[in-house]
């Protein structure tokens, strides 16, 4: 028996419903960065940028790969960062562009640009760096999970607490860097022991991780 052949219509649809989901989603974005004083050609920019610095991964050094720990076995969909791989030996420590030091760039940008004082960006940056290793734990194979809604959530709080007229800036950084700090950095120690080839800080890709939680941050805020 042939198999029946997928409706033009419904090949419509789904192409459709992807469009409206890339739209949406685009659009989201743009809000987002408008809220930190960016022009809409400057967000679809650093996104375009964010997108395909999420393929690149800068090495930095390798690290023996012990044995691995006891630790959670498979992987939680709405949880952060799936970026370890298979165990070889040696673990290559690396740094996602587009995860990482885009975000990070742009936390420094904000920190430059924004009338924000270093106590309230590190005071804010404190407190989401402890949440995010209180719930941070380790994922065999995978990497370091956390619940996405935590740190955004958290930061968009903090921030809106610490200096209200300029929440939506102060929960970006306090968000990607309290993430990248207190979930990839303060965790470090388990990296050797995830039975894992690669260790990318920020590497689930851009829609992830240290990117994703300053956007949900700011949307919050």
């Amino acid at each position: 028996m042939n198999p029946q052949k997928p409706s033009p219509r419904l090949i419509l649809f789904i192409l459709a419903l992807l469009l409206l989901v890339v739209v949406v989603h685009v659009g989201v974005i743009s809000i987002t960065f408008s809220k930190l004083g960016l022009t809409r050609e400057s967000a679809f920019l650093l996104l375009f940028v964010s997108l395909f610095g999420s393929l690149i991964n800068v090495p930095l050094f390798t690290i023996k790969a012990q044995a691995p720990v006891k630790v959670h076995d498979t992987y939680i969909p709405g949880y952060l960062r799936p970026y370890l791989e298979k165990l070889s030996g040696r673990t290559l420590i690396a740094v996602n562009v587009g995860g990482c030091l885009i975000p990070l760039l742009f936390s420094i940008y904000l920190f430059l640009t924004q009338p924000l004082t270093l106590f309230e960006i590190l005071t804010g940056i404190l407190l989401v760096s402890i949440i995010s290793y209180v719930y941070s734990f380790p994922v065999k194979r995978i990497g370091i999970g956390m619940p996405m809604l935590i740190a955004p959530l958290f930061a968009a709080i903090v921030a809106i607490i610490i200096n209200q007229e300029l929440s939506a800036p102060l929960a970006y950084i306090s968000g990607t860097m309290g993430v990248l700090i207190g979930a990839d950095l303060l965790n470090f120690r388990h990296v050797s022991r995830m039975g894992a080839m690669v260790a990318s800080i920020g590497g689930a890709g851009t829609f992830d991780g240290i990117f994703m939680t300053g956007i949900l941050a700011v949307l919050i805020a």
